[in-house]
């Protein structure tokens, strides 16, 4: 009977050293890229509802710069929930702050034609 006694007390610090072990670890992400691919846009267009943000992404090939009329070949669609749209705008914005620190400003204004 008393050696089922240590046994529990043995258990219940086993299972407080884990908790509290768990409580300071933070969490460890493992990016696995195995099944990644990669695509190019040059266009991309946002849409949202309520429930979701939806990303289109595609390739303006109109390589003649007095064209009226444009095709973007429509390539990949990313739909996110508000809480990922929003970290994904976060992190685009601060990269975006980054990169203009280091190269200058972009410019999205159309150039005139002079």
């Amino acid at each position: 009977m008393n050696q089922k006694k240590d046994t529990d007390i043995e258990s219940k610090d086993i299972t407080a050293g884990t908790a509290e072990e768990q409580e300071n670890v933070k969490a460890m992400i493992q990016w696995d890229a195995s099944r990644m691919e990669s695509t190019y846009a040059n266009v991309c267009n946002v849409s949202c509802t309520r429930e979701e943000f939806t990303l289109l992404f595609g390739i303006n090939k109109t390589w003649d710069a007095g064209q009226r009329k444009l095709t973007v070949d429509m390539t990949d669609r990313i739909i996110l929930n508000p809480f990922a749209a929003k970290r994904l705008s976060i992190l685009l914005g601060s990269v975006v702050r980054q990169y203009e620190g280091r190269f200058g400003e972009i410019h999205l204004e159309v150039a005139e034609e002079k």
